[in-house]
C-alpha cells in the first residue's frame, strides 16, 4: 500500500528511529542493511520527539569562493527556499555536503533554521556542520556531521537531486525518520504496515526482557523466552 496520510507519518514520530529500523527489518527485509545513517552524527536537541517527513534534498559547499555573482547566488538561494517550501505536508531537509572536508562551513545556524521551520521544514539532516547552538530555531531539529563556528563560503550547489548523507542515500520526497540516533528512509508503500509490525516486536521483546530482569533468571529461562517470544504473531 502506497496511499497514506500526514496522521499515518505522524503516528510514526510515536516511536524512536531504532524501533522504526527494527519495524523494517520486518516489513522490507531487503532494506535491513541499507537506507539509514551510519556515522556517528551530532544532534541539536537529544531530548526532542523524531520527526518524520517528506525530504527536500540539496548539496552544498563552503570552501571555495562560488563562481556567480552576488546576484546569481541570491536567484538561486530563492530558488532553493522554493524548493523547500513546494509541496504539502510537513517536510525534513537532507543536505550533502559535497567539499573534500565536510564541515567547513556551517549551513546551518539561526538563520536557516528559523527560515526553513517558517516554510515547514520540521528539520535537517546534513554530513555538514551546524552552528549558533543557542540560537537556533525552537522545535527545530538538527543532525549534522559536526559543530563549527564559521559559515565560511557556503552555498547551495544544487538542489531536488539524489543525495548521501552519511550512508544513507536520500532521493527528493523519500520519507525519512529521525531522531538523536540518526536517520532512516522509510519506503511509502510500508508507511501503514509499520504500527502493527512495531507492536508485533513489542510484544515480542516483552516476553525477553520480563524474563531477564526477574529474579533467578538463567540461561534455560533465556532459552524458553526465547522459544516462547519466536511463537507470537
Amino acid at each position: 500500500m502506497t496511499d497514506f496520510t500526514d496522521a499515518d507519518l505522524e503516528l510514526l514520530t510515536t516511536w524512536d528511529t531504532p524501533t522504526i529500523c527494527n519495524a523494517l527489518e520486518l516489513v522490507a527485509p531487503h532494506r535491513r542493511a541499507t537506507g539509514f545513517t551510519v556515522r556517528p552524527m551530532v544532534c541539536l536537541d537529544p531530548a526532542r520527539k523524531p520527526i518524520v517527513g517528506r525530504a527536500r534534498t540539496a548539496t552544498i559547499r563552503a570552501m571555495d569562493t562560488p563562481s556567480r555573482s552576488a546576484a546569481e547566488l541570491r536567484k538561486a538561494r530563492i530558488a532553493y527556499y522554493e524548493h523547500v517550501a513546494s509541496g504539502a505536508g510537513s517536510t525534513v531537509t537532507v543536505i550533502q555536503d559535497i567539499d573534500p572536508e565536510p564541515g567547513f562551513g556551517a549551513f546551518w545556524g539561526e538563520v536557516n533554521t528559523a527560515v526553513h521551520k517558517g516554510l515547514g521544514s520540521l528539520g535537517a539532516v546534513t554530513n555538514g556542520s551546524m552552528r549558533d547552538l543557542d540560537d537556533c530555531a525552537p522545535g527545530f531539529q538538527l543532525l549534522a556531521g559536526e559543530v563549527g563556528p564559521s559559515h565560511a563560503h557556503v552555498h547551495v550547489v544544487d538542489f531536488g537531486q539524489p543525495v548521501n548523507v552519511c550512508g544513507m542515500a536520500v532521493r527528493n520526497d523519500d520519507i525519512v525518520h529521525a531522531d538523536r540516533h540518526g536517520a532512516v528512509v522509510i519506503p511509502p508503500e510500508v508507511v501503514t504496515e509499520l504500527p502493527a509490525a512495531v507492536d508485533l516486536l513489542t510484544r515480542r521483546e516483552a516476553v525477553i526482557l520480563e524474563c531477564a530482569r526477574s529474579p533467578g533468571f538463567d540461561i534455560e529461562r533465556l532459552r524458553q523466552a526465547m522459544s516462547d517470544s519466536a511463537d507470537i504473531h
